[in-house]
């Protein structure tokens, strides 16, 4: 294992913020393993975590596949951890919406430029992040419809779903995009937890990676052969939201199966505690997402629905 700064913010009143990556291996650059852009995802750290302490493992037995190297950069963000921010500490802004980035442009910019340079020419980017609304998903990898995608090779990850969805205006920013841009084959991962640690779900994500890893050749890891994954569009999924804003009660989780009708979840009058509000099930299928924090506000999208096929 080898471990470098492949971006350094310098700072004139502090220590400097290295951005470091965990080279394993020597050859072509096979994958890049990127982890907590924003200072909330403790969950993407601590699964890059759990990886390089496995790469390192597998490297000292000699299970690195001669003429590969794989990078794991855990986090881009401990300016943000350190002080329980989500964004960037000075001025709000997102890293994962900065790509490919300015070596001569703000902050932000510039990290993503730098680390950027560092990933760019792997073959295989995979990357652990978290949904814009505060909640938990049933595990599954992600891709952006770029036209150059290959939802066959998400399949690789075992994971129970691989969702392609349109490529929005905003997403031609992020790390995802750009990599795939570049020509690198990119995977988003996503878990069941962000701001606190799930350690089954992050079991099944590095677990995941590693048998990516073995399919492709990178590795020799004895894996377990996973999930047949469902491949689905965005527009297989029922959004669901709320008609008023108060505490919130949900009554599903991610992976239960749910029928039209049944009470998703219910809000509560912050100040008397009645029922304002029940949300009721659009549609029958198998709950995706489930919003996870105690307030809402009106029109706020709570749940994410996999329909069944003959809805």
């Amino acid at each position: 294992m080898r471990k470098e700064a492949v971006f350094t913010v310098s700072n004139l009143y502090r220590d400097d913020m290295n951005i470091y990556g965990y080279r394993f291996g020597r050859g072509d650059k096979s994958a890049c393993i990127v982890g907590a852009c924003r200072g909330n995802e403790i969950q993407q750290l601590y699964i890059c975590s759990q990886l390089i302490r496995q790469l390192k493992e597998l490297e000292e037995r000699g299970a690195i596949v001669k003429g590969n190297e794989i990078m794991v950069i855990p986090t881009l963000n401990t300016a943000s951890m350190n002080l329980g921010k989500r964004f960037w500490p000075t001025d709000d802004s997102d890293i994962n919406r900065m790509f490919p980035g300015d070596k001569n442009g703000e902050i932000t910019k510039r990290i993503a430029a730098g680390v950027f340079d560092a990933v760019k020419e792997f073959s295989y980017g995979i990357q652990f992040t978290s949904f814009y609304i505060p909640g938990d998903f049933i595990p599954h990898v992600r891709m952006m419809d770029t036209g150059v995608q290959n939802p066959s090779l998400a399949n690789l990850f075992g994971l129970p779903y691989v969702l392609v969805r349109e490529a929005k205006p905003i997403d031609k920013v992020t790390l995802n995009y750009n990599w795939q841009l570049n020509n690198t084959s990119a995977f988003s991962v996503y878990t069941s937890s962000t701001d606190q640690i799930d350690e089954e779900s992050a079991k099944l994500a590095a677990a995941s990676v590693l048998r990516f890893l073995t399919r492709m050749g990178m590795i020799r890891y004895p894996s377990h052969s996973g999930y047949i994954a469902t491949v689905l569009q965005e527009s297989d999924l029922a959004s669901v939201r709320t008609d008023q804003g108060g505490i919130y009660r949900p009554c599903f989780k991610p992976g239960q199966e749910v029928r039209r009708g049944e009470v998703l979840a219910e809000i509560l009058d912050p100040f008397e505690g009645e029922i304002i509000s029940q949300i009721l099930a659009p549609a029958e299928g198998i709950v995706f997402f489930a919003h996870s924090q105690p307030l809402v506000m009106e029109g706020a999208i709570i749940y994410k629905i996999i329909r069944r096929l003959h809805q």
